[in-house]
């Protein structure tokens, strides 16, 4: 793996070079607690031990796969004209026994109250964002593989 260091200096010209650099920090808070940020925006990120503050980092990244997904899933299906006002999505994954633990399979469920006459269109959309939009995605399923069911409630 090669590492690059940015001078922070140069970011503003990155910028206007139009160079595509995302740019967060992470700050240590108190013992496993961390705050990531990125202007005015916050996160909390912690263990799973009792008095937490936060998600841990690998549910928070389920997180971030679902909402990515999702953010796709409702852009698809608002230009597809689908009816709906409910779209949750519930991840579980499965972990390596050893170190380091990372996911062996992501298994997404995507919940909505759309018709059940627009199902093949829910299910385009699910398709559309996993394999063509959403990069979270397509990160994490260069290691590992992520499959989904839809539920129509």
């Amino acid at each position: 793996m090669q590492c690059l260091f940015i001078s922070a200096a140069l970011l503003p010209l990155l910028v206007f070079l139009k160079i595509n650099i995302m740019h967060t920090t992470t700050k240590w808070i108190k013992e496993l607690s961390f705050e990531g940020s990125h202007e005015n925006h916050v996160v909390h990120i912690d263990t799973t031990k009792e008095g937490s503050t936060g998600m841990n980092p690998k549910r928070l990244l389920l997180c971030s796969l679902s909402a990515c997904s999702g953010m796709d899933v409702v852009g698809i299906l608002d230009k597809m004209k689908v009816k709906y006002s409910k779209l949750e999505i519930t991840a579980e994954a499965q972990q390596t026994e050893e170190h380091p633990k990372v996911f062996k399979e992501i298994f997404l469920t995507y919940t909505t109250d759309a018709p059940k006459e627009d199902a093949d269109k829910v299910k385009r959309a699910v398709e559309l964002s996993k394999d063509k939009y959403c990069g979270i995605s397509a990160m994490l399923a260069k290691h590992c593989p992520i499959h989904f069911n839809i539920v129509h409630v």
